[in-house]
């Protein structure tokens, strides 16, 4: 039967469902077109709700369905949640259809459920079989697991009675994802690979907008990104374009398309909304800003007084946040997390205990994701959460120790003075300059006295250990406004002295890198305020490794989930944009978790793996809450970790821009 649609109709009802009518009433997200629906089961009709007047399934069912008002519906959100989305006997089944098309051709819909949705198996295939009779009998329909325990439940389900296809098959496909919306202007520069991209002439500029198959990680300030392959949000590259806040975006096909229309070099429009179909890009005339210097120039970074005179080497269990200005932030929140995990604290149930989404608090939430009884208190089961996690051990070296060894020499002190010359003048030859110092540096013998003193604390706190890893920790990174991520150099299994003096020489060398130079010069971070500590730790044994972010950076409005990534090669390889690691979304409030990408990964993880991946999500969201500046704990933070079979390790914490 033809259904009749009325554009500013609130729904279409009781009608089978045509293509037509789909595009009539769908809103678009991250590419695919998409039509919410409602089955009312005592009368037998299904809603398919028009996207332009009702957003959610709520407001719809309110005014349309109950005949209440949306305040009404609001005033008890917990009770219709649970009507909507619990009740194993409810009246409502809500779920989505999403139109796809198939890489060789053809296109199919695909069905699922809201993630938070609790329906049993059988209650699964009753929403499949009757939307399945009123949606186009000519385009398949396949039914997309929203949760983990959505596929565990299909699994009972033969296929050929219910046609599935995984989240992660979908996006892995996907033709665009928007990873940071906004737009500009700027000059359009597409390179066939990175060969191309390393031959770039004339040089990159802050005004540029790059596409190619994957971004490198060295990128300079940008003014927007155009990734042609699918990519992390959590790669150094993606969080250094949240951090700067510019438009990027996951584009297949993109260089294609750029050469077709003959954008290549040409001064474009870049736009990056998640509501669209894809980017756009459109041409313009050559901005008129691009003759002046560009307007994050006038926001300069504050960077705290640096304290570099007589600070001793101290264990990482000794230091707290407030110590950063002496040691770098990295090694400040490293000691601050050992102080949580073996003292507990305060704010760890913060997060859960303001209002969120028209509820007082998610204490409630807290407790049965903590397997707490109603109305007990929460915080000793957070505590033994806190328990599974662990740091390594380790010393730090302050700022001082780096200022001492560069005053041992003349020469590096000269080629510095230089340097700072150069900057003032805006000097063309940045790169040779920093080449030639660093070069220096890295032939100057570390003074005596430094490096039995950093013997000595290694005998004193981290005698009996094999491998070291030696991490940057300055002062001049994980700022409001300069994240700095990935420009400084961490060095893995070290083992002998000669190897820590030498790893530390190096990450001490990274504070002078032409990269690092210039992206701190840009945000107006002086190289006298600039200094660097480091972090020596016992190496963690590891199975697989990751990054984890308190937020969701492909729906920054989803205030539920938190983004993992997974390699079982190592963190380093998420970061570095090597590879393609497995992408994960776990819910922090009602539980439960999806995969959305394999990565290069030929199967999922293990039940019991993932299982522990939604615990470390848990995890993540209670010391949120703690490293939290203000009082609304909303503020996300990226977390890399480790784990063997035993413990997870919290390698680095620091807050995520976005």
């Amino acid at each position: 039967m033809q259904a009749t649609m009325v554009d500013d109709a609130p729904a279409l009802v009781g009608e089978v469902l045509t293509l037509d009518s789909f595009d009539r009433l769908a809103g678009t997200l991250s590419g695919h077109s998409f039509v919410k629906l409602v089955v009312d089961r005592p009368t037998g009709e299904i809603h398919f709700i028009n996207h332009a007047v009702h957003q959610f399934h709520g407001y719809y069912i309110a005014e349309h369905i109950l005949g209440i008002t949306r305040q009404q519906l609001e005033a008890q959100v917990d009770a219709y949640n649970h009507a909507f989305y619990a009740d194993p006997d409810r009246r409502l089944y809500l779920g989505l259809l999403a139109r796809h098309r198939h890489a060789e051709g053809g296109e199919f819909l695909s069905l699922e459920t809201v993630e938070v949705d609790t329906m049993s198996t059988d209650m699964l295939r009753y929403l499949y079989r009757f939307v399945r009779t009123r949606v186009d009998p000519a385009v398949p329909l396949l039914f997309k697991p929203a949760t983990h325990r959505q596929e565990q439940q299909l699994a009972e389900i033969p296929e050929t009675e219910m046609p599935r296809i995984a989240a992660h098959e979908i996006f892995s496909a996907a033709p665009y994802v928007p990873l940071q919306s906004g737009t500009a202007e700027g000059r359009l520069r597409a390179f066939p690979d990175e060969a191309a991209y390393r031959r770039a002439d004339p040089p990159l500029e802050w005004y540029d907008i790059v596409a190619m198959e994957r971004v490198p990680d060295d990128i300079p300030r940008l003014s927007g990104i155009v990734n042609a392959g699918h990519t992390t949000p959590l790669s150094h590259t993606n969080v250094l374009a949240a951090g700067w806040g510019v438009p990027n975006a996951i584009q297949l096909a993109a260089l294609e398309q750029i050469d077709a229309d003959g954008l290549d070099g040409a001064w474009v429009r870049y736009e990056v909304d998640p509501a669209a179909p894809g980017i756009r890009l459109s041409r313009i005339s050559r901005p008129a800003a691009v003759g002046a210097p560009p307007a994050w120039t006038t926001t300069r970074v504050t960077v705290e007084p640096p304290e570099s005179q007589a600070t001793p080497i101290a264990d990482l269990a000794d230091l707290r946040a407030g110590d950063a200005y002496r040691y770098g932030t990295k090694a400040a929140n490293l000691g601050e997390l050992r102080h949580v995990l073996a003292h507990g604290s305060d704010r760890l149930l913060g997060w859960y205990q303001v209002p969120r989404a028209l509820r007082p608090h998610l204490l409630d939430y807290a407790r049965r994701l903590l397997g707490v009884a109603d109305g007990a208190d929460p915080y000793d089961a957070a505590r033994d959460l806190l328990g599974e996690t662990t740091v390594p051990r380790g010393i730090a070296l302050p700022f001082a120790l780096q200022r001492e060894f560069l005053e041992s020499s003349a020469e590096v002190q000269q080629e510095i003075g230089k340097l700072k010359t150069a900057l003032e003048l805006g000097a063309t030859d940045l790169e040779a300059r920093c080449d030639r110092l660093r070069d220096l540096v890295r032939a100057t013998r570390v003074p005596d006295t430094i490096r039995r003193s950093i013997d000595s604390a290694l005998v004193t706190h981290l005698r009996g250990v094999a491998r070291f890893v030696v991490r940057s920790s300055s002062n001049a990174e994980d700022l409001a406004g300069f994240s700095a991520a990935g420009i400084y150099e961490s060095i893995t299994d070290v083992t002998t002295m000669d190897a820590v003096v030498d790893a530390v020489r190096e990450v001490w060398v990274s504070l002078l890198s032409a990269r690092s130079v210039r992206l701190r010069h840009q945000a107006g971070i002086s190289l006298d305020d600039a200094y660097m500590g480091v972090v020596i730790q016992e190496q963690a044994a590891a199975t697989m490794g990751g990054v984890l972010v308190t937020t969701n950076p492909l729906a920054p409005g989803d205030f539920r989930d938190v983004f993992l990534n997974v390699s079982t090669a190592s963190v380093q390889s998420v970061v570095g944009g090597v590879g393609a690691p497995m992408q994960y979304l776990f819910n922090t409030v009602e539980g439960g978790g999806r995969t959305v990408s394999l990565g290069d990964a030929t199967r999922d993880l293990a039940d019991a793996d993932r299982r522990r991946m939604e615990r470390l999500a848990v995890i993540g969201r209670l010391l949120q809450a703690h490293f939290c500046a203000d009082y609304t704990f909303s503020a996300p933070v990226d977390i890399e970790w480790v784990a063997d079979a035993d413990r997870i390790a919290v390698v680095q914490l620091r807050p995520y821009a976005c």
